[in-house]
């Protein structure tokens, strides 16, 4: 069926944050990492409940009809329990660098006895859209199937949940997250919805028995019905996940490898204002050295030093060891009645 909601509005400060993502900057967030799923109570939490694992990696996608596309492949799996339920999920994402997604497959079993419970919601993009997929099948009895689609119109700058996760590390990695960071995004009933982002600053977290420095992020996924789902998630330097946690859950996924902090890298102060690109062409002054330097380097003479001596001494002040033209050695001559370096 076709939905008749309100289209969330992808800011621009959303938009321009998504054009600014390199693949460079990607590169770096594609790897695979594993945390621990533990209780939410005290200390201590080396006793795992289950385990949650995600990786980002370079796949190629193909429809019928179409070539294939270079994506980065989102995959993640989890495995906890749930209300004293086992529970299990899976994501699996097809992302493109601008962070668009082609196909996403989300599935979840509460493994109730005698009958399990299970649900998928596929989505995949198409020329007029997306179709929202979503299936409930509950022990033995027939699937309930249910679909939404939505117009391309409807679609700009949708972030879905594979998305997300990348969107994640790249924050993670540049130490900040711009204010007004608000994306389209799909809730887990197939409805549109906003998804926002904010850091919550650099605070420090214990990882086995060590401490450290983290970044910590929310994202916060808002309803048409007001009713908010709140994720906290930190992480070091390098992108890496040290805990991440939905708000008000008995649950949280936890780094208890102390390893991964020996190459996490450190925090760098943010600057108070922008860099500002240096144009050397525009400048007369910088063009100039340059131009000087250029030359130096181009005539590549037998006597680098003596070569230099000569050629920079016009450029400095008569007190500096280059004052003299004359001298057939770059090197100052010791002082009057100061003895020779080597004490002859």
């Amino acid at each position: 069926m076709e939905s008749g909601q309100e289209i969330p509005a992808l800011t621009d400060t959303a938009a321009e944050f998504l054009s600014l993502i390199g693949l460079k900057e990607l590169e770096h967030c594609l790897f695979a990492e594993t945390l621990a799923v533990v209780g939410t109570g005290d200390p201590p939490r080396d006793k795992a409940e289950g385990q949650w694992w995600m990786a980002a990696q370079w796949a190629p996608y193909k429809r019928e009809g179409e070539p294939v596309r270079n994506c980065i492949l989102v995959q993640a799996r989890f495995r906890g329990w749930q209300d004293g339920v086992p529970r299990c999920s899976t994501l699996k994402a097809f992302v493109t660098p601008q962070l668009e997604t082609l196909e996403q497959e989300e599935q979840e079993c509460l493994e109730f006895r005698p009958y399990p419970t299970e649900k998928s919601t596929h989505m995949v993009s198409h020329q007029h859209g997306m179709t929202v997929t979503k299936t409930l099948q509950e022990g033995e009895a027939e699937p309930q199937c249910q679909s939404f689609s939505y117009s391309q119109a409807e679609l700009r700058g949708l972030l879905l949940e594979g998305a997300s996760l990348l969107l994640l590390r790249v924050l993670a990695r540049r130490h900040t997250v711009p204010p007004g960071l608000i994306f389209p995004a799909i809730d887990t009933e197939g409805h549109l919805c906003t998804s926002s982002y904010s850091a919550l600053g650099i605070q420090r977290q214990a990882v086995g028995s060590a401490e450290t420095e983290v970044f910590v992020m929310e994202r916060a996924m808002h309803t048409s019905t007001g009713i908010s789902t709140v994720w906290q998630s930190s992480f070091l330097p390098n992108g890496r996940l040290v805990q991440m946690m939905q708000v008000g859950s008995p649950t949280l996924m936890l780094l208890q490898d102390e390893s991964i902090l020996s190459k996490s890298g450190g925090f760098e102060p943010q600057l108070p204002f922008p860099k500002e690109p240096l144009n050397w062409e525009e400048d007369v002054q910088l063009c100039s050295w340059f131009l000087d330097r250029k030359a130096l380097l181009l005539q590549q003479p037998q006597d680098p030093i003596s070569f230099a001596a000569e050629f920079f001494a016009h450029q400095r002040p008569m007190d500096t060891p280059f004052a003299s033209i004359g001298s057939a050695s770059p090197l100052p001559s010791s002082p009057p009645d100061h003895p020779p370096a080597n004490g002859e």
